[in-house]
């Protein structure tokens, strides 16, 4: 028995790295599972082997049920149709994890328009896509009088928590991914729908050429890089079981997991009528009593 057993999942780029253990693990788990990925290297070339046929086959030969999808979840009619491929082949969907990304790492005066976009359409636009056409799908169940236990899993990053430079198109993003994630918890809850994100730290194509560390550790030890790791984060999530959790954002490195908060007040400056500019120099040190007034540096957890 697995924890997933009769569900309907959908996992966006998942032909490599953290998407294709994200589907491999759901599938180990009981879920029938769309593979979807456009079959493109980080720069956006064409791949001769298209990486989600591989995935699909290693969990049928596993003894589970997929299907490939390589639709553009970025684009409107793209996200509609990995959507109802999930609803046509397997009868529901009850899974929508969103991972698929790009990379155009520049400083900020170094970016185009194009770096910007691009990463802003694939990842944001990306994720909401197939948020939309998801809901819509739990929504009409719901009202319906259907039980609905759906599950939407994020994918954010510590790069849009905490602001990395070079990153202002991909941080921006995954934050916009934070905020979204949120607001869709307030607003599904209510159709059985939860909705949570992740952040990351594992070894993928993106990670490989930043941290020297992301290398493989030598066979028998620990590998904290591994993208099982996060895998196993995104089932527990996905789990009926996790019906309580909502809205919620966690760090994951190796075998550590961070429950992360939203946005929280660290100073505070008030009075009953309205502050100058000069005024509020002077109370300056108060406003920020306690803490650094100036970012410090980017150190993740």
């Amino acid at each position: 028995m697995g924890l997933l057993d009769g569900k309907v999942a959908i996992v966006t780029g998942a032909g490599r790295g953290i998407g294709r253990e994200e589907a491999l693990l759901l599938a180990a788990e009981g879920a029938k599972v769309i593979v979807n990925d456009v079959g493109r290297s980080l720069a956006g070339a064409a791949d001769d082997e298209h990486p989600a046929e591989e995935v699909v086959a290693l969990i049928k030969k596993n003894g589970g049920e997929a299907a490939v999808n390589d639709d553009d979840i970025s684009s409107w009619d793209g996200a509609a149709h990995v959507v109802e491929q999930a609803i046509d082949t397997f009868g529901a969907l009850d899974i929508l994890v969103n991972n698929a990304g790009i990379v155009r790492d520049k400083m900020s005066f170094n970016t185009d328009e194009s770096d910007w976009d691009d990463v802003i359409r694939v990842h944001l636009k990306g994720h909401f896509a197939p948020i939309r056409h998801a809901a819509a799908y739990w929504r009409n169940r719901a009202k319906a009088g259907e039980e609905v236990t759906g599950r939407i899993i994020n994918t954010s990053s510590e790069a849009g928590l905490y602001g990395n430079p070079t990153q202002a198109n991909y941080g921006a993003a995954k934050a916009g991914i934070a905020a979204l994630t949120w607001i869709l918890a307030r607003e599904l809850e209510r159709y059985g729908v939860t909705v949570n994100a992740i952040a990351p730290r594992a070894r993928t194509r993106m990670t490989e050429g930043i941290f020297a560390e992301a290398a493989a550790p030598p066979e028998g030890t620990f590998d904290a890089w591994d993208p099982k790791n996060v895998a196993n984060l995104v089932g527990f999530l996905a789990a009926p079981e996790a019906a309580d959790i909502n809205g919620q954002i966690f760090v994951v490195f190796g075998a550590s997991i961070w429950a992360m908060s939203a946005f929280v007040p660290v100073g505070h400056v008030s009075r009953d009528f309205a502050w100058t500019p000069r005024e509020l120099l002077e109370a300056k040190g108060e406003l920020f009593r306690g803490i650094d007034s100036a970012i410090g540096p980017f150190e993740i957890i």
